[in-house]
């Protein structure tokens, strides 16, 4: 396999990518991509390797997705991942895409202001 960019290259282009997202999940992107980056920081050369390769490969589904995107009306976001791709994944691995998904896939809380000073919220 190619070996993969530079860590720091790698990293502002997947933020740089971000920035097309709406404020919401680019937050949330955000976020998860530097905890992992930070995460990974300490792994050894064949562990590091591998993460560099699979974000590697998401960032380029990822510009795949938005060309695709140019063509359709509506927005959607994110990749399907395989039974194969989430066998390789660690329990811990498991439970953040849960934390992913519930967090993105949350209700957006509306806040509603009354003029009535009788209405308390």
């Amino acid at each position: 396999a190619a070996m993969p960019s530079s860590p720091r290259g790698l990293y502002r282009r997947i933020l740089l990518l971000h920035r097309a997202l709406p404020a919401a999940l680019r937050a949330l992107g955000d976020r998860y991509v530097k905890e992992e980056f930070r995460k990974h920081k300490a792994a050894g050369p064949a562990e590091a390797q591998r993460f560099l390769r699979e974000w590697e490969a998401t960032l380029i589904q990822q510009q795949i997705n938005e060309d695709k995107q140019n063509l359709r009306e509506k927005t959607v976001y994110g990749i399907q991942l395989t039974e194969e791709k989430l066998s390789d994944f660690r329990d811990e691995q498991i439970g953040q895409l849960k934390e992913l998904m519930d967090e993105a896939t949350k209700p957006i809380k509306k806040i509603t202001i009354s003029k009535d000073p009788k209405h308390k919220n």
